[in-house]
């Protein structure tokens, strides 16, 4: 399973680097294209696991004024 992130960032909030850094040590990986970042799972994830990693995203964001959109897919090998 894959979560990929989407950053929009306040001007009057946490500088961007900043924001990269605490989501990289929760394990999410910076990614070009379409999104900002990626959590690869080392497991099946389960929605409970989604949920919860959404829940220390929001914490670890919450009073840089950045918002976030996740969305967690199966990999193309994942029998999810």
């Amino acid at each position: 399973m894959l979560t990929y992130i989407t950053i929009i960032f306040s001007a009057d909030g946490g500088r961007p680097s900043e924001i990269f850094n605490a989501l990289h040590n929760m394990g999410f990986e910076p990614t070009t294209g379409n999104y900002d970042g990626v959590f690869k799972w080392d497991r099946k994830a389960t929605l409970d696991d989604a949920i919860y990693l959404a829940d220390r995203v929001h914490l670890t964001l919450k009073g840089t004024g950045a918002l976030f959109k996740l969305e967690t897919v199966a990999e193309v090998d994942d029998k999810c």
